[in-house]
């Protein structure tokens, strides 16, 4: 019996990471739909902060980004709604880099916990082909999502890679993921806003003939005197 509680704890704190990955992703993307839907009043919101709007954006994207197991692709896209396809995309790239400082520093306290052997015996065969902490290595492991970012980082910080190698690893992969997001985030939503639009227009339209209709049916036939 006793043999069984580390199983059962194990199997729990799996399930736990799983629910608060899961959690993570549909809130941020929860976010985000916010965002695309109410444009114009969170710019005005953030109208009202000036230029520091930009250096918090950079902060949280970063905080968010270098949590484990994180999902950026909802501020991603948020960072293109708010400030546009170009500008959203140099926040986004700010706070990956920031993010990538910020991962490898906690990962250097935490770093010891992963049996990296054994987590790269389970990784696919054409990861393990790359000599574990390489530039390939770490560009390679990135691609695989969700565990594979928070993978890489752990492993550059266990075998004490230089910095630079962690953030421009992180950089390659996630920096032109968060481009594209970035620009897609802002033809969607002005998309959405054009069409918005043309419904506005078109019901302005139908209303006003609706109410000229009426009008006129129930205008009083004028009197023709002999």
């Amino acid at each position: 019996m006793p043999a069984k509680k580390p199983l059962v704890r194990a199997r729990l704190a799996v399930f736990l990471r799983c629910l608060e990955a899961a959690l993570i992703f549909g809130v941020s993307f929860a976010l985000a739909a916010f965002v695309v839907a109410r444009k114009p009043e969170v710019e005005h919101l953030l109208g009202g902060l000036g230029i520091s709007r930009y250096p918090l954006a950079v902060l949280i994207f970063a905080i968010v980004a270098s949590a484990p197991f994180s999902v950026t692709d909802a501020l991603a896209i948020m960072n293109g709604v708010i400030f546009g396809p170009w500008i959203g995309s140099l926040v986004n790239a700010v706070g990956i880099v920031v993010a990538a400082i910020i991962g490898y520093a906690v990962a250097l306290r935490t770093s010891h916990l992963l049996d990296i052997e054994k987590t790269v015996q389970r990784l696919p065969n054409w990861v393990r082909h790359f000599k574990i902490g390489s530039p390939a290595f770490l560009i390679v492991v990135r691609i695989i999502p969700g565990l594979g970012g928070t993978l890489a980082t752990q492993t550059a910080a266990a075998l004490r890679v230089p910095l630079w190698r962690q953030i421009y690893t992180m950089s390659a992969i996630a920096i032109p993921i968060c481009t594209a997001l970035a620009i897609g985030g802002d033809v969607l939503s002005n998309e959405i806003d054009k069409r918005w639009e043309q419904a506005s227009v078109f019901a302005d339209k139908h209303n006003v003939h609706f109410l000229h209709r009426r009008h006129h049916i129930s205008s009083p036939a004028p009197i023709v005197t002999p």
